[in-house]
């Protein structure tokens, strides 16, 4: 037997190149930045030394998480609702830390004015570490600190560095640990995104109710399984997506209390080692003003620090409500398909060339991509409820993926319900011609009629309709079965789709088939 082939070599001159990406992004941005600063400040910690950039408000724990951890090539500024949830955090810190007497109030105002500012939207660059990381978020922590440090220390008249005077982590991250920092702010965060997401759903919601009032005389022949079913108005199904909205909209705004409940105090596992016994209370009391939202120190500690299970209900929540907004996107494609060869009901506004080859083609896009959302947030959520799982004793080491994970979730879900509602659904239309004829010529109307003539014999004469092509109404008179009055009052558009009650007694049956 011959021995395998050897696995070629790439020459040089044919191997791909390194994409370049975004510099600003974690992958190799330490050296980006070194080799394009003009000046440099050397910075200490536990494991040595190391240059950063002088005009770099982030330090030696960032610029080490920015060499570790080049993954996604997203850094935590590209979620700006984590950057202000933590930095809300740090404020409210700062000043229970000076209330209770443990922060020197110079320091602490400074370190709210730098919150401040940051909030505003100042200095969101420097928060460059990759959002999945190793160390259950720790970096994100530290380049906080760092990041509000360096501004308050110019805020102090000093140099950036000069930690002497103002210190990342005995000033700025005093009384706290990563372990209740971290998870606190993705709870903010989601609240963040969460009331935006809100904003955008309930507008969409809207949109679908708006249309559910234009086309609420349309009547159309509805479907189970993909076969005729009995009469419907356009209305009807534009209301019942509307409403199906609606409930999603209350399970978020459910799940959202569980997220009111934080650990702050906690400190490393629960114990609230290194926190004065009166900062929980303190912290919570001041963060709950900074956000405008009463929040709850938890009662147990310990299990709060290790504890995940809020954050699986938010990602169950928002796969529920993408997986139903998904749905309600294949009728759109289902019901628009075509022109020609398909159902039509719907006309969806155009919104580009659907073909490279096929002139004139027009396809679905938007109902797809927010499909596609959906398919991302499915596997979201399987990866939360991975990661909340993988937990460990004292501590989840895997809340960077989780908050990751839910922070797109919630950013996409609003961004699809935006393009949704002005894209696609606030210029949709219906074929009135098209949707008449179908229920015309449908023989799902004769269910209205099993009261007056039975089941069986409705069953008779949707069979003949169907083989002969002819009309329910008129068989029903052809067999003497009912007069033609009587069937119109019966198969009047409000009565087939229950728009109108029956005011009428509804008579016995007058003909049975024999047995």
């Amino acid at each position: 037997m011959s021995e395998p082939d050897a696995v070629p070599t790439i020459t040089s001159e044919f191997a791909l190149p390194e994409p370049a990406g975004d510099e600003n992004a974690p992958t190799r941005s330490y050296d980006t930045a070194l080799r394009t600063a003009t000046a440099t400040r050397r910075e200490h910690d536990s494991l040595g030394d190391l240059d950063v950039p002088a005009d770099a408000y982030w330090g030696i724990h960032t610029a080490r998480a920015l060499v570790n951890f080049p993954i996604t090539r997203r850094a935590i500024y590209n979620y700006p609702d984590l950057v202000r949830a933590m930095v809300r955090v740090k404020q409210a810190a700062a000043r229970a830390n000076s209330a209770i007497g443990v922060l020197d109030p110079t320091r602490a105002d400074a370190i709210d004015r730098a919150c401040e500012e940051i909030i505003g939207g100042a200095l969101h660059g420097e928060f460059r570490v990759g959002v999945v990381q190793g160390g259950a978020g720790t970096s994100t922590n530290m380049n906080a600190n760092e990041v509000i440090a360096n501004r308050a220390l110019e805020l102090l008249g000093r140099e950036k560095g000069e930690y002497a005077y103002l210190h990342p982590i005995d000033d700025v991250n005093r009384s706290q640990s990563t372990n209740d920092v971290y998870p606190t702010a993705i709870k903010i965060a989601m609240v963040f995104g969460l009331q935006r997401l809100l904003i955008e759903h309930e507008a969409l919601a809207a949109a679908f109710a708006a249309k559910g009032a234009e086309f609420a005389t349309v009547l159309k022949v509805g479907r189970t399984q993909l076969q005729d079913a009995v009469p419907m108005t356009v209305g009807q199904e534009f209301n019942g997506w509307a409403h199906t909205l609606r409930e999603d909209q209350a399970r978020l705004r459910e799940v959202m209390i569980g997220l009111r409940e934080i650990s702050l105090g906690a400190t490393a596992i629960g114990t609230g080692i290194t926190a004065d016994p009166s900062y929980a209370e303190a912290v919570r009391a001041e963060l709950s003003r900074l956000i405008g939202m009463e929040l709850v120190t938890s009662p147990d500690l310990i299990e709060a620090t290790s504890d995940t299970g809020v954050f699986m209900s938010l990602s169950g929540t928002l796969k529920r409500a993408a997986v139903k907004l998904s749905k309600i996107c294949n009728d759109l494609r289902l019901l628009s398909s075509g022109p020609q060869a398909g159902l039509r009901e719907l006309i969806l506004p155009p919104r580009q060339a659907g073909s490279s080859i096929m002139p004139g083609k027009v396809n679905p896009v938007i109902p797809e991509v927010v499909n596609q959302v959906a398919y991302m947030i499915i596997g979201a959520d399987a990866t939360v409820t991975a990661a909340a799982e993988g937990g460990q004793l004292q501590l989840n080491a895997f809340e960077p993926i989780i908050a990751h994970s839910m922070l797109q979730s919630v950013s996409w879900l609003a961004n699809a319900c935006y393009t949704l509602r002005v894209n696609c659904v606030e210029g949709i239309d219906v074929d009135r011609e098209r949707l008449a004829k179908e229920v015309g010529a449908s023989v799902g109307v004769v269910t209205a009629l099993i009261p007056f003539i039975g089941y069986q014999t409705a069953a008779e004469i949707a069979m003949e309709a169907l083989a002969t092509g002819h009309q329910i109404a008129d068989l029903i008179v052809e067999r003497g079965l009912m007069s033609r009055d009587d069937v119109v009052r019966a198969l009047t558009p409000e009565r087939l789709s229950g728009l109108a009650p029956q005011t009428t007694s509804i008579p016995i049956i007058r003909q049975r088939p024999s047995a």
